[in-house]
């Protein structure tokens, strides 16, 4: 090489020691200072379920417990819904509970045919009830206990109208 190109590769060289020397000194981006963005994403098990009727703008949300007042996980809860002139539009919605015994309805209508609105809930042998009217209350919490169903007795006679 020459003497003129070993000046230029030493200039090169050098530029290029820099550009890499200020490139490895810039400050990595700071951590946000927002608390929420810090906290772990919830696990899918423990987000609440949210089903979306896509008939209003109320919603309930509902909180099943067994006898003792522990969260159910995994109960079913369903909710008959009849709406529109003489309630000839229906619709059906089933959602479980999360590990906490959560689960909310959104999207349902403000009026419905025959309110209220009936929730109910099973697990097993465990069912329960929670009833909503939504044109009274259109943003609700409700509890729903789950209790053993009770065995109806064919065996005894029923009463006998009187004459």
């Amino acid at each position: 090489m020459t003497g003129g190109s070993q000046t230029r590769m030493k200039i090169l060289f050098a530029i290029f020691c820099l550009t890499a020397a200020l490139g490895a000194q810039q400050p990595a981006p700071s951590p946000s200072l927002d608390p929420s963005a810090a906290a772990q994403p919830a696990q899918p098990w423990q987000q609440v379920p949210v089903i979306d009727g896509g008939l209003g703008p109320c919603s309930v949300e509902l909180q099943v417990n067994d006898g003792n007042a522990k969260p159910v996980y995994a109960a079913k809860v369903n909710v008959h819904i009849a709406y529109g002139f003489m309630g000839v539009k229906k619709m059906d919605l089933e959602a479980q509970t999360n590990v906490a015994g959560k689960v909310k309805f959104t999207g349902l209508p403000a009026k419905v045919r025959n309110p209220p609105l009936e929730f109910k809930a099973a697990k097993d042998q465990l069912t329960g009830l929670a009833t909503v009217n939504p044109a009274i209350e259109c943003q609700g919490k409700h509890d729903i206990v789950l209790e053993k169903l009770k065995p109806v007795d064919t065996n005894s006679p029923s009463p006998s109208p009187t004459p």
